[in-house]
């Protein structure tokens, strides 16, 4: 067996996580600060008007699929299978896994495509049925979805060649990929939509235009590794199968967020005019710590779980999950603060402009305000379901995941009365709640997190640190009639003070109470 293919080879030295952690996260922050740039752009050109509300939807369709398929339940089941073929197997045998692989799921996904897009009305009814009394709002969602749903294939394989890039420690290609979609979309709204009579729809083929540019942009980087998938369909494969029984639970066990937002998005569409697009703005600044920090150690650590599971370490299986889990609370706990306490600044800094109104920016920024509850939780669900999936265990999840999802309804459907779209944020925080604390506590029970030595003293830094950031955040912060006034300029200088001011705080006060970088070092 070749060098490369050797156990101690492929196990990452004590500062690698934090390394290929940090790798990810750069490219993921530049991603979704374009993804800013690009729902900027979007709310200028579209605010929160009834042709915005038909693109979200036929956006979120596919979005929703490909983070549930893709980067969800495939995964979750292929990597720990693709980590125990490149620890005990050939170069050769991977390689016919992942043609194998590559075949089956591309064949599926021709289908599923052909389907959503013949049916793209009935998929419109079904994920917002409040759009049924609206035939023209209908009608334009549905000639959209035609448009974006093959995205649903096109980015699934490229989650294939991401996840295999991935195990092999090329992070920043896959992290890198999302920038062309945000590229694309601020593209096609700026240069495109005059040649149509409906504007919107330029979005739609911008969407597409992504999907067929992501997949491009990966293969040369496969080729490099000499694992170019070649698809050759094979169900009866030893690891297709296996794939495709983790797959199955898997679908519930790590993407109970995102089902949790579409039944927000069903019972919004009920809900009057702008709230679709107010729950999108919420959540896309809500999911940005979660996509910059919270998903970049998820992807690093789910390849060394999954090596450390193969070669029978659960010493360093559970001090990887407990450094996740400090990272997490390092990044999140204060993510959420910022957010809850500056949630009216940053959506009038980011989207009050042209169709934006004062009152689009209240009602979005209320509804971020309550997604806030849920970032931290939100998190730490991509940092401790991987220690589930890594030891291919997808049935605890998936009770987990149907537990919350139970629960998320029952909180919609009491709080969307009195609270309206501001329920449904609140109502999708709150079971994410229960969902991170019984994966700890199933992990917990297990035995396989152990809360390694240090947990007093870095919480006590950390509490000290967020009472001081917020303390100087609630100081500087000027009124929001202030912010309507000022023009962009003066918005993003006032914005930059406020996070500098407090980021720089929260730093100084981790360093005075004698953190240091060594203590971020895994290992």
């Amino acid at each position: 067996m070749s060098e490369q293919n050797t156990p101690e080879s492929q196990v990452p030295k004590a500062p690698g996580l934090l390394r290929s952690g940090m790798v990810v996260s750069v490219m993921t922050m530049l991603s979704r600060v374009l993804g800013m740039v690009r729902d900027i752009v979007v709310a200028a050109f579209f605010g929160s008007q009834s042709e915005a509300d038909a693109f979200f939807i036929a956006f979120k369709i596919p979005n929703f699929m490909r983070r549930l398929f893709a980067e969800g339940a495939f995964n979750q089941a292929f990597v720990p299978v693709l980590s125990e073929y490149r620890t005990k197997r050939s170069l050769a045998e991977v390689k016919e896994l992942v043609d194998r692989v590559a075949g089956t799921l591309g064949l599926t996904l021709v289908a599923i495509t052909a389907l959503g897009v013949a049916g793209a009305p009935l998929l419109i009814t079904l994920f917002a049925p409040g759009f049924h009394g609206d035939t023209e709002k209908l009608a334009l969602a549905s000639d959209m979805l035609r448009i974006t749903f093959p995205y649903l294939l096109l980015i699934s394989l490229t989650a294939l060649c991401g996840s295999i890039l991935n195990s092999y420690g090329r992070f920043a290609v896959p992290a890198f990929t999302p920038v062309l979609l945000n590229l694309s979309m601020i593209g096609a709204t700026l240069l495109l939509t005059p040649y149509f009579d409906q504007p919107i729809m330029a979005l739609a083929w911008g969407v597409f235009m992504a999907g067929v540019i992501q997949l491009l942009f990966q293969l040369p980087f496969l080729a490099q590794i000499r694992l170019l998938p070649i698809p050759r369909p094979d169900r009866k494969h030893e690891g297709v199968k296996r794939i495709m029984t983790l797959m199955l639970p898997a679908l519930f066990g790590v993407s109970v967020s995102q089902i949790n937002l579409l039944l927000d998005t069903v019972l919004a569409s009920f809900l009057e005019t702008g709230s679709i697009s107010w729950l999108y703005y919420a959540d896309r600044l809500s999911e940005l710590p979660l996509g910059a920090f919270g998903i970049a150690i998820g992807t690093v650590i789910l390849p060394a779980l999954s090596r450390q599971h193969a070669g029978d370490d659960p010493r360093a299986f559970a001090a990887t999950l407990d450094w996740a889990v400090r990272m997490v609370l390092l990044v999140g706990v204060p993510a959420a603060l910022a957010l809850l306490l500056l949630a009216d600044p940053l959506i009038a800094t980011l989207f009050h402009y042209g169709a934006m109104t004062e009152r689009d920016v209240g009602q979005a920024a209320a509804a971020l305000r309550a997604y806030s509850v849920g970032v931290l939780t939100f998190m730490l669900i991509k940092v401790l379901a991987p220690g589930f999936f890594a030891r291919q265990d997808m049935k605890t999840p998936v009770r987990i995941a149907v537990t919350c999802m139970v629960v998320n309804m029952g909180f919609n459907l009491i709080l969307i009365w009195p609270l309206a779209h501001v329920g449904l944020a609140l109502a999708t925080s709150l079971s994410a709640l229960l969902n991170a604390g019984l994966l700890w506590w199933g992990l917990r029970k297990a035995g396989i997190f152990q809360a390694q030595p240090g947990w007093i003293a870095f919480i006590l830094r950390l509490v000290a640190a967020c009472a001081a950031m917020a303390a100087v955040v609630l100081w500087l912060v000027p009124g929001i009639e202030q912010w309507f006034a000022w023009g962009w300029q003066e918005k993003a200088l006032q914005m930059t003070i406020l996070v500098v001011a407090g980021g720089g705080t929260f730093f100084a006060v981790l360093l005075a109470l004698g953190l240091r970088p060594r203590h971020l070092r895994h290992g």
